[in-house]
């Protein structure tokens, strides 16, 4: 079963970056599509970016210029570029994996999440 941990958290005023990582660990035997959802305070988790293993990219409207999503297939790791930063980016951040497992099935794994917070 693969685990993900999420690092690269933490407060940064309006304007200001983050890099957020997240490493896929233990008994890999293929993970696909790799991406990163969010949840603020009263609200739903939402899709941030997802990228495929072939690295093609998604992202919600609202994060459309301002973050990137990437890859690195060698570390099993995902990254979220953030630049320019709102207050409402505010978040839970939460890393996503669709991993093959050695069974043969299909599961999505999630992390526990990490937070960032965006002053005015």
């Amino acid at each position: 079963q693969v685990q993900l941990v999420e690092s690269g958290g933490g407060l940064v005023q309006a304007g200001g970056s983050l890099r957020l990582s997240c490493a896929a660990s233990g008994m890999i035997r293929r993970i696909t599509d790799m991406g990163w959802h969010r949840q603020a305070p009263g609200k739903q988790r939402e899709l941030v970016a997802i990228i495929t293993s072939g690295r093609v990219t998604n992202y919600d409207d609202s994060v459309n210029g301002r973050f990137t999503i990437s890859r690195d297939n060698s570390k099993n790791t995902v990254y979220l570029q953030m630049n320019g930063l709102k207050p409402e980016d505010t978040a839970v951040y939460f890393c996503n994996a669709q991993e093959l497992e050695l069974t043969n099935n299909w599961y999505s794994r999630w992390g526990k999440g990490t937070q960032v917070t965006v002053s005015s």
